[in-house]
């Protein structure tokens, strides 16, 4: 801990302090940035709204005229030009003129320069706008006066917006906040009287502040907290009579960064570090909070609180709140009998907060390189007191590890934690600090130091929370970590859990963003689109309407027997305990909602994957299952079609295939295998990372695939599946009274299906369709009655089967199947 040495016989005279305080400096405020961004958003919102519910904003426009229309009669003959000459005049004298009187001489400078480029930016918006020519923005953009070029936004208000916000901020300025109330007013007037109109307002407003919060950004703002002798000042409000007050120059928060921190004060966030010493002789550490500084660890948290799910995240808004917090954290530390920093006080003025610590209590930095068993115990104990006591860390990094005087290693930095703490926040924690462990001492010492604390039972307990989300960047930094850390602490984790227990060690969601969520939402998205942009309902419902109804309920027979075939394909494969029959068919029913947004075959797949998974199969074995599936399905699909056409005679599956296609695309594959093996790095890669999972996979395959009577049901099921969907189109084609053969069918049927699901369109959608008219037209089907038939038979198989896989999807998620 750095200090500075003070004369113990001479304490100094409180009445004439030392003060050895660096003058503010201009600082970059995060807040700008993100008032910045709100800018767009507000701006990106105007436009929409004025493009996709003009109808919506014109009625609320037209209303708020009629009702407005006889209080502000008295209005319509003042010229609207004067009234905003007037209001410009007045805010940027008001504005100026104390900015000059504060000797603020290059802000005043600046103020006008984003008056000038606010106006500026709204001209280019307006130019933009007219040179795009959509009639309904122009229409909503633009006045009574303007409607196109260069005046269609009114320039007004972004000139002024763009100044005050320069000129501010409003809360240590009068004038800015009045000059932000008489724009505000003239706004409302002038869109009341239909001079201007909201979606322009807005958009000008938005372009202003946009370039007033860059502009401010750029050139940095003055720190507005409190500063040598206001300092002492506060200080001597919680009885220390100052002497000597110096700051640490090499804490400055706008040197390095926002988050810079030292142990000197628990590492708070972008804290100014000052040595005080009093008329006493006693030595203190005060840490300043300000509020500008104070933004970034704000968004800081609230990121975080938006990131996770499932567990609470604290959000302090002020420093005010997060100072008052990080001392009530400390002494409640404390007062679990933990060594912590003495706290002396706090005390809050104008747009700072300060902590006072005793200066005789020294943390210093915990070297990583030599941390020892008993170190990695004596934290692991720390840690566990504090989450009896419901105090959680939240945040534990590198930096976070630190020594006593003593040498004890001890958990620093409580400002980001909370008490009365679930269960899950105590989780996050613990493997928080077992991962840091992991990396510092390796995976294996770092397990055994949680078992002698935590014990087998609270270890294996922590498996689902073993995730990359929970663990903070300060860690993942770290020289010795890689991805595969959290997978060798969670392999390690299982195998302290009994076989029977697995099903209960699968993740939790941490993270709202998580790839397999992102994934997830895309997926619904495309299916919404799939849905509302290529379905063609009156193509549908006149191919529904015009069958035979007998033979239409024929085909929805055929369909749930399709369902079945696919339930016993899957369930030959899975063990009697843990065979759920209901569970079985409901999966296969929810493929028709997956394969909506993906393309045929991949929506299945994954289904079944998470199936297996729920049902507590391990990755490797329940992708083994699902390949297994995959491939007596293709498998027999393909030995089905072989036997069908030589019993049938038919020459179409030889030539479907062009000739020499087959062989040159496996030519060009093997090539470039081979060229990508004899790239040493690559070949090292294939040696020692790949080959040992393709092993295991592959034995893991062999085991499922070795099973006779296994294997004998799945291609009994799949049977059942190829012949229910080929003779489902067969019931379709009578449905419109063309009668053909129905191994021909099946045959034909299940060529074309696989061609036109190769398609990447989500469940092959168009290709699908294509595929079987082209082909069972060429058959000799009539044209319309192959397009009917195809049109019902993806009516029931596709466009029903949405709905109905949406309600199995809730039902399984409900009972925790997918």
């Amino acid at each position: 801990m750095t200090s500075i040495d003070f004369d113990e016989t001479t304490p100094g005279d409180p009445s004439n302090p030392h003060i050895d305080d660096v003058p503010p400096k201009r600082i970059h405020d995060f807040g700008d940035l993100l008032h910045a961004g709100a800018s767009v958003l507000l701006a990106v919102v105007a436009m929409l709204s004025a493009i996709y519910l003009n109808g919506f904003v014109s009625g609320i426009e037209s209303d708020a005229h009629h009702v407005a229309g006889q209080t502000l009669n008295w209005m319509v003959d003042l010229p609207t030009s004067m009234l905003q000459q007037l209001a410009i005049v007045a805010i940027v004298v008001m504005a100026i003129a104390q900015l000059l009187i504060s000797r603020e001489w290059l802000q005043a400078v600046l103020a006008l320069l984003a008056l000038f480029g606010g106006m500026a930016f709204a001209w280019g918006i307006s130019m933009a706008v007219s040179s795009i020519g959509n009639a309904t923005m122009i229409s909503a953009l633009g006045s009574a006066s303007s409607t196109y070029g260069v005046g269609l936004l009114p320039d007004f208000y972004a000139g002024a917006a763009a100044l005050l916000t320069v000129a501010g901020p409003r809360r240590t300025r009068a004038t800015v906040k009045w000059g932000w109330n008489i724009l505000y007013t003239v706004a409302a007037l002038l869109i009341l009287l239909s001079v201007n109109s909201v979606a322009g307002v807005l958009v000008s407003f938005a372009a202003g502040r946009l370039i007033g919060m860059l502009l401010r950004f750029g050139i940095g703002t003055k720190n507005q907290g409190t500063w040598g002798a206001d300092l002492v000042q506060a200080l001597n409000g919680i009885g220390l009579r100052v002497t000597s007050l110096e700051r640490r120059v090499d804490s400055d928060p706008t040197s390095r960064g926002s988050f810079r921190t030292t142990l000197d004060d628990d590492l708070v966030e972008g804290s100014r570090v000052y040595d005080v010493r009093d008329d006493l002789g006693r030595r203190f550490i005060v840490s300043v909070l300000d509020t500008q500084v104070h933004t970034a660890g704000y968004m800081r948290q609230l990121w975080q609180w938006i990131r996770f799910t499932g567990v609470s995240m604290r959000r302090d808004r002020s420093p005010r709140e997060a100072t008052q917090h990080h001392m009530l954290m400390i002494l409640g530390l404390k007062n679990a009998g933990l060594s912590t920093p003495h706290i002396y006080g706090i005390a809050d003025t104008g747009e700072s907060s300060i902590l006072v610590l005793r200066g005789n209590d020294s943390m210093r930095e915990c070297n990583l390189n030599t941390l020892s068993d008993d170190d990695a115990i004596a934290l692991m104990r720390y840690l566990s007191v504090a989450n009896r006591r419901g105090y959680t860390h939240r945040r534990i990094t590198p930096d976070t590890l630190a020594r006593l005087e003593s040498g004890t290693p001890i958990i620093a930095g409580w400002q980001n934690g909370d008490d009365s703490s679930a269960a899950p926040n105590v989780a996050l924690d613990q493997v928080q600090l077992l991962t840091l462990l992991a990396v510092l001492i390796g995976p294996e010492r770092a397990i055994a130091a949680g078992r002698t604390v935590w014990g087998d039972e609270q270890m294996i307990a922590l498996t689902p929370f073993v995730q990359k989300a929970a663990v903070p960047a300060g860690t993942r930094a770290l020289i010795g970590w890689d991805r595969h850390v959290m997978d060798d602490l969670r392999a390690r984790l299982r195998a302290l859990a009994p076989e029977e227990d697995e099903r209960a060690l699968e993740p939790v969601k941490l993270s709202r963003f998580s790839p397999r969520s992102f994934i997830g939402t895309v997926l619904l998205m495309v299916a919404v689109v799939v849905v509302f942009t290529q379905l063609k309902p009156n193509e549908v419902i006149a191919a529904v309407r015009n069958a035979n109804p007998v033979m239409a309920v024929v085909c929805l027979v055929f369909e749930f027997l399709a369902i079945l075939g696919s339930s016993i394909e899957l369930g030959a494969f899975i063990e009697k305990d843990r065979r759920r029959p209901i569970g079985i068919f409901m999966s296969q029913l929810a493929q028709g909602f997956a394969v909506v947004s993906m393309p045929a075959g991949v929506g299945p797949a994954f289904v079944n994957l998470q199936f297996l998974r729920k049902a507590g199969y391990r990755n490797t074995t329940a992708t083994a299952i699902m390949t297994a599936v995959m491939a007596v399905y293709y498998g027999g699909t393909v030995i089905m079609l072989v036997l069908i056409g030589l019993f049938t005679g038919s020459t179409a599956l030889s030539s479907m295939i062009p000739t020499n296609t087959l062989i040159t695309v496996i030519g060009v594959v093997l090539m470039t295998l081979a060229i990508a093996m004899m790239i040493p790095p690559v070949r090292r890669l294939v040696a020692e990372r790949l080959l040992p999972l393709a092993k295991a996979y592959a034995r893991q395959l062999v085991d499922v695939l070795s099973n006779p009577r296994q294997l004998t049901f799945s291609a009994i099921g799949m049977l059942l599946l190829n012949a229910a969907t080929g003779l489902e189109f067969w019931a379709a084609l009578l449905a419109f009274g063309h009668m053909t053969n129905p191994f021909e069918t099946i045959f034909l049927f299940l060529l074309a299906n696989a061609i036109g699901s190769a398609v990447p369109t989500p469940g092959g959608l168009g290709g699908v369709e294509a595929a079987l008219v082209f082909s069972f037209g060429a058959a000799g089907v009539p044209a319309g009655v192959a397009l009917s038939a195809t049109l019902l038979y993806r009516a029931l198989f596709y466009w029903l089967r949405i709905p109905l896989g949406a309600l199995a999807m809730r039902w399984l998620d409900r009972r925790n199947m997918v």
